[in-house]
Order: structure tokens, then C-alpha cells, then sequence
């Protein structure tokens, strides 16, 4: 059965920002943040502030990173942000202190339900909290929370809450073990 594209039913979000502020967005997010060629992250730092994120001390952006909506994004201290991260936040992603996101990483607040034939949108928000890692190629979906200090492998995919202090691993992730601190 073909589905009329006409009857989809997001009409209820909203990026929180006006047209103009998306679209000036849009080219300064294509200029300065996924163009491989500007690897001054201080720069990125303050065009993201402008824009409304809320961003801590010692924050590390590199080259080839994607923000949907800085306005709706806050960033704790000593954070790094890896190659060709993928922040599609079409809600808040509240990234906390001392956080580690490796190159290729998706922060996706989005998806749609597949039950319905209008295949609405379903938003919710990302929370990582002080400490976590997420490895490279990783994917955290809508919703989800990363506790305190837990770790997301390389090329995982967290579809449900990361408990404080424990590694995960796969599609989706599940608790491998727990993550042991030295001084």
C-alpha cells in the first residue's frame, strides 16, 4: 500500500528556534563544524555559545562534527567531541563533565513509530553523565540516559540506559562488566 506523504503527523515539534536562526545555523554548522578543513575548536566553542549552547571550560571539537540545534545543547567541562560525531539533537542532549565522544559517534534524539501508518516522530532526550565514554561507531538512541563513568564499545548501540560504572558492548548493548577506576 502506497502511504500519501501528505498525512504525516509531526505537526506538534519544534526546533525552539525561528526560520531564520535554523537556516543561519545551518550554513555556519556546514562552514565551521563538518568541514574537515577547520580543526580550531575555540572557534566552534563560540559559535556555540551564539547559538544558545550552554558549553563548560576545556571543550575539544573537532574537525567534521554535526549539530543539529546547539540551542538545545549543553556541553560540561573537559569534554572531547571526536571526527564526524553526529549530534542530531531535535530535543536536549545534556552532555555533563569529563566526558570521552569517540570519532563517528550518533547522539540520535529522533526516531519514528513504525505502528503507525502517519509514522510520527518520537523524540527524547540524551543524558551522558560525568565520565562516560562512548567508542568509536557507537549509536545512543532516543531516551537514553548513560549513568556516571559507563562505557559504550566500539560500534554498540544503546537502546536502554547505561548503569554507572559498567561496560557495554553490541547491537543492542548489553553489560559486559563492570568498569574499575584507578587512581
Amino acid at each position: 500500500m502506497k502511504t500519501n506523504l501528505s498525512q504525516f503527523n509531526n505537526s506538534w515539534y519544534s526546533p525552539k528556534a525561528s526560520t531564520f536562526k535554523q537556516i543561519i545555523w545551518y550554513f555556519i554548522n556546514i562552514i565551521f563544524f563538518q568541514n574537515p578543513l577547520n580543526p580550531i575548536s575555540k572557534l566552534k566553542v563560540i559559535l556555540l555559545r551564539i547559538f544558545g549552547a550552554k558549553i563548560g571550560k576545556n571543550v575539544v571539537i573537532k574537525p567534521s562534527v554535526n549539530i543539529k540545534y546547539p540551542w538545545l545543547l549543553t556541553i560540561g567541562e573537559n569534554v572531547w567531541i571526536g571526527e564526524n560525531v553526529w549530534i542530531d539533537n531535535l530535543t536536549y542532549v545534556d552532555i555533563r563533565d569529563n566526558v570521552c565522544i569517540s570519532q563517528g559517534v550518533m547522539l540520535l534524539t529522533g526516531s519514528h513509530n513504525y505502528k503507525k501508518s502517519t509514522f510520527d516522530l518520537i523524540v527524547g532526550e540524551i543524558v551522558l553523565e560525568d565520565g562516560c565514554w562512548l567508542g568509536a561507531q557507537s549509536i545512543v538512541c532516543p531516551g537514553i540516559t548513560c549513568y556516571s563513568h559507563s562505557v559504550l564499545a566500539v560500534n554498540s548501540v544503546a537502546t536502554s540506559n547505561l548503569e554507572a560504572y559498567c561496560i557495554y558492548q553490541g547491537n543492542p548493548a548489553i553489560k559486559k562488566r563492570t568498569r574499575e577506576m584507578s587512581a
